[in-house]
């Protein structure tokens, strides 16, 4: 079981940060092109002011629930997005309270998107570029239909590139979802987390889900 995260400092969040910024400009990209979302899942609500205190301004999470308590209750004003895989019955609890839902795949979700989405609600689809078995996410082929289907705006892609040993096997990966991206015309690229974001910055994400690597230093 993964245990929480505590003992956040602001001032470690911050290096960390600048450090990150710093590898996104030596891979050739403007800083100010590329968000951070900082993933949450294990990070509780008490701990997310030293977040804020560092200048991290979006947050990811993975669970409904989760978001909607931590939404709830912040009084930092953090712009919210949903991350995880996404449950056509949860699609109408965290609504209110996300920008973007980065993990649209279903046409379950599809329905629930069309019943209670709006004119401001915003979307990622969620594509398995490698196309592994069992694992989130349409396959690319599926994407143009998808992108007919989708009842609300879609501002990107996202994806989860196979596990790997290095972060350069992911490089086929996000240089085929930026392909896909470029050929649809979406401005969003969502991929890259803490093991391999280097690469996705070079490969042109515009968001990059990052965990661990913003909270080393915690106890």
């Amino acid at each position: 079981m993964v245990e929480l995260i505590r003992g956040l400092r602001a001032d470690q969040v911050l290096a960390n940060l600048e450090r990150v910024r710093e590898q996104i400009s030596a891979a050739g990209r403007d800083p100010s092109e590329v968000e951070i979302l900082a993933a949450v899942k294990y990070v509780p609500a008490a701990e997310l002011g030293a977040l804020a205190q560092a200048g991290v301004a979006l947050l990811g999470e993975n669970r409904a629930q989760d978001l909607q308590a931590k939404a709830d209750g912040d009084p930092h004003g953090f712009t919210w997005d949903f991350i995880g895989a996404l449950q056509s019955r949860k699609v109408r609890q965290i609504l209110p309270y996300v920008r973007f839902i980065h993990s649209v795949a279903s046409d379950s979700v599809l329905a629930q998107l069309g019943r209670h989405g709006t004119e401001a609600t915003q979307v990622m689809l969620e594509v398995n570029v490698a196309e592994e078995p069992g694992k989130s996410g349409i396959s690319p082929s599926e994407l143009p239909a998808f992108l007919e289907r989708c009842p609300v705006s879609v501002v990107g892609l996202m994806t989860m590139p196979p596990l790997a040993a290095k972060p350069e096997d992911s490089r086929p990966h996000f240089a085929a979802l930026r392909g896909l991206a470029e050929r649809y015309r979406l401005r969003h690229l969502s991929m890259g987390t803490s093991q391999d974001y280097v690469v996705a910055v070079q490969e042109g994400a515009t968001i990059l889900r990052l965990g661990m690597i913003l909270y080393t230093g915690a106890s």
